[in-house]
């Protein structure tokens, strides 16, 4: 039931922002040097490294590092990274991890291959047995600014009451948040 709701879901996204992303994608192109797209090593179910896609929002020359862990992420940020970032426009590109089922429309979101604290957290209490997801309950209830434990806390939450109506809720809540800003990291 899971997999027909992402890829009915997702198929149904990439008709409705396939125009959008054809815009995006040229506004990167045109603002700053580099690729359209940004392939992020990331770890995906039972600890499984894949490639992520997003739009670039960063520059060529940024270092491969969690933005909080960067000197002033905001000088690394290209033109329009900014409002990528806060409108999750540089998000959609992973909607093609859902379809090739690396990725879900809700779980936990795939960590860098260089989170080992979050990695060997997410093994030890279980939840690196779930799918990553585009969205999670880590990620409505607090999204970027969730300490790496209370994150934690929340995949093992998700993991003990997933159901479809969760999910529902999580997307719901997604969609909610995008649309107000909040609690996204610039």
């Amino acid at each position: 039931m899971k997999r027909m709701l992402d890829v009915v879901v997702t198929l149904v996204a990439l008709v409705v922002f396939a125009i959008p992303m054809i815009f995006v994608a040229l506004a990167v192109r045109l603002s700053s040097r580099g690729p359209v797209l940004y392939w992020s090593d990331r770890v995906g179910r039972n600890n499984v490294v894949f490639a992520m896609p997003k739009f670039r929002t960063m520059r060529v020359d940024t270092p491969v590092l969690p933005t909080h862990l960067l000197q002033d992420p905001a000088s690394f940020l290209t033109p329009i990274g900014s409002f990528l970032r806060k409108s999750s426009l540089d998000e959609l590109p992973q909607l093609w991890c859902v379809l090739i089922g690396d990725m879900s429309l809700v779980g936990p979101r795939p960590a860098l291959h260089n989170q080992q604290d979050l990695l060997d957290a997410r093994t030890a209490s279980g939840a690196h047995v779930l799918l990553p997801g585009l969205t999670g309950w880590a990620q409505v209830n607090g999204r970027d600014e969730v300490p790496m434990e209370v994150k934690v806390g929340y995949d093992v939450e998700y993991l003990t009451k997933r159901s479809f109506w969760l999910d529902v809720k999580i997307l719901f809540l997604t969609f909610w948040k995008v649309v107000m800003v909040k609690d996204v990291a610039h």
